[in-house]
């Protein structure tokens, strides 16, 4: 049986200029996950990122951990398939204000509790875009995210069931995954999307023609003494 990781990027740059890019926090994440794998000594045949610059950053601070057995030989490809959807877009069709950051950030101010006006914000957001009622006002829809990612998922399905595969890839990707995997429903999607972990692993097992969950957004490796903080989720 082979198994894939799905690995959600390290934390990104939140508010800043160029979001596409990992914190101090999420290169300290990428590393940390790199020695668990390491201690591991798993093997793996292929290494794929999503495409996006934090897909390919996670994967170098990860992989550098590694040792050099354990990526011996591996194929190593670039799928955007499994890219994130564009967030900012998604946020702009519902929040014409998130256009402009600095008002964005006085129409948060202005609740007692402005991460959690921000996490509201969003869930409405992500409601508008599955909704369907929209589709013709997006770069890309729901329904052709949905196709895009499970087609990534189904180029994994080779006819070698032995391989242990590793994506770097984003909290959107990996939901819609396992909604392929299990049949959970949209809004379900939506949910899981806020509660995968920088960093985390999601383990599908697979034989062809059929992927199943092993587990789902493990972060043990994350769970420091005594550094709380190197659990995030955004």
């Amino acid at each position: 049986m082979g198994q894939i990781y799905m690995v959600r990027s390290g934390q990104a740059s939140f508010g800043s200029a160029n979001y596409d890019q990992l914190s101090a926090m999420g290169h300290e994440q990428a590393r940390l996950l790199g020695k668990w794998f390491a201690k591991g000594g798993q093997p793996f045949h292929r290494l794929i990122t999503g495409g996006m610059a934090r897909h390919h950053q996670t994967a170098d601070a990860c992989l550098a951990q590694l040792t050099k057995r354990q990526v011996a030989g591996a194929d190593c490809l670039t799928d955007a398939g499994f890219a994130e959807f564009d967030h900012h877009e998604v946020m702009l069709r519902h929040c014409p204000e998130f256009a402009d950051p600095a008002t964005f950030r006085e129409l948060l101010s202005r609740s007692a509790d402005p991460q959690r006006a921000a996490e509201q914000l969003f869930r409405s957001a992500m409601q508008r875009w599955m909704t369907g009622w929209h589709d013709d006002q997006y770069a890309e829809a729901w329904p052709d995210f949905r196709r895009r990612v499970v087609s990534a998922l189904e180029r994994l399905d080779t006819p070698d069931s032995k391989r242990t595969t590793i994506v770097f890839t984003s909290s959107g990707v990996i939901a819609t995954v396992i909604q392929h995997v299990l049949g959970f429903q949209d809004f379900q999607v939506m949910e899981m999307t806020w509660k995968v972990a920088n960093c985390s692993v999601t383990k599908l097992l697979h034989r062809p023609g059929e992927f199943g969950l092993g587990y789902l957004n493990n972060y043990s490796h994350l769970e420091q003494p005594g550094r709380p903080s190197t659990v995030t989720y955004r």
